[in-house]
């Protein structure tokens, strides 16, 4: 399986490429320029993995949430390949991949998570926030993913007594988050942002399940109303 994954839904910007199991990317936090750097990104990637576009078995990306302008950006670039190549396409959650990346550092460093809270800073006083408990197969279930004011965020839905690790931005926003669970937030990687690196091993499991979409179906998930309403009136994605 060969899988090429994209993510530009926040400051960081990556690429990475799944061959049969063995993965190889690019990541680099640059704040702007995602839309000129990603391509040269891609095209850098392939090169050096000896690969063509037409040789992939599908194209995965970070649908959001995040930044507006960044997940538009991964969305039409998918697409662009997409279309060009004739392949699917796999959505993939920012803060799905934010939660698998948390759980498996943690687990590097020998702390076995039930479950893993990935919050970005939307900004406007608010966070993107998921809880998300990782699967058998590798894959992450997401239990919620929401646009929220941190000082309503609870955690009902966590079984007692699960451990967790926090990952994402939003926790160096607001430091207070996830105070109230104590002892049970093994760890906390405020300076963590999504990767295409975990986005191109949960496509994976959905490219193997049949689980794809095609180019034109793709779209993004940007959680804040506003937002989709504007995008609804811009000009194409």
């Amino acid at each position: 399986m060969k899988i090429l994954a994209i993510d530009t839904a926040t400051e960081a910007l990556s690429v990475a490429l799944l061959v049969e199991g063995a993965l190889e990317g690019r990541y680099e936090v640059i704040g702007r320029g995602h839309a000129e750097r990603v391509l040269p990104m891609v095209d850098e990637l392939l090169a050096a993995g000896g690969l063509t576009l037409a040789s992939l078995d599908a194209i995965a990306f970070g649908r959001g949430p995040g930044a507006f302008t960044g997940v538009r950006i991964a969305v039409s670039v998918a697409q662009g390949l997409a279309f060009g190549a004739d392949l699917p396409v796999v959505p993939v959650s920012d803060l799905a991949a934010l939660a698998r990346q948390a759980l498996d550092v943690a687990q590097h460093e020998g702390r076995v998570a039930d479950a893993a809270i990935a919050c970005l800073d939307a900004r406007m006083a608010e966070v993107y926030l998921a809880v998300a408990t990782p699967r058998a197969d590798g894959g992450i279930t997401l239990l919620r993913e929401v646009l929220i004011r941190p000082e309503t965020v609870r955690f009902d839905d966590l079984p007692s007594p699960a451990t967790v690790v926090g990952a994402g931005h939003g926790f160096a926003a607001y430091p207070e988050l996830g105070s109230d669970l104590g002892a049970r937030l093994l760890a906390r990687y405020p300076g963590m942002l999504p990767r295409a690196h975990e986005i191109a091993r949960l496509a994976a499991i959905e490219v193997a399940a049949g689980r794809t979409v095609a180019a034109e179906a793709a779209e993004p998930v940007y959680l804040r109303d506003d937002v989709a309403t504007r995008s609804a009136k811009a000009p194409g994605l």
